[in-house]
């Protein structure tokens, strides 16, 4: 099974379309009712409520080893991690037990200048060749994982 945070996740119809060739269920998961309805016959839709991380604790809740984790999230990557599930990010990066803790370190250390008052630079806007670089890394490890 596929679980996606999906509330800024840019990555939504990649996902459906590759879970289809796959016939995996891909669950994507908000927390605002603004999105809209995803349909497909391998697609479910999970509505959480506006809590902070409540669509992260659904996700830890509900996944299961050996599923995948579609986030941006270092957090829940670190979570999910534990759990013996896998992980990637909506650039196509794979989260592993060698590499987050570093991510988690560079994400604290980056919190850490912004309480200070200073500016870091966030992702540069989704380009197609991005979305190329997801698509191939989803189907690779989809492939190693069925």
């Amino acid at each position: 099974m596929i679980y996606i945070d999906a509330d800024a996740s840019p990555v939504k119809s990649a996902v459906i379309e590759e879970a289809a060739v796959f016939q995996l269920k891909s669950v994507f998961v908000f927390s605002f009712a603004n999105h809209l309805t995803l349909e497909g016959e391998w697609v479910e839709t999970v509505m959480v409520d506006r809590a902070f991380q409540s669509a992260d604790l659904y996700i830890v809740n509900h996944a299961k080893p050996g599923d995948l984790v579609i986030t941006d999230d270092y957090g829940l990557a670190g979570l999910i991690l534990g759990k013996g599930c896998f992980a990637i990010s909506s650039r196509g990066k794979e989260y592993t037990n060698e590499n987050i803790d570093a991510m988690l370190s560079m994400r604290h250390l980056a919190q850490k200048a912004r309480l200070a008052g200073r500016r870091t630079k966030g992702p540069k806007a989704m380009s197609s060749e991005h979305e190329y670089f997801f698509r191939n890394a989803l189907r690779n490890i989809l492939q190693r994982v069925l």
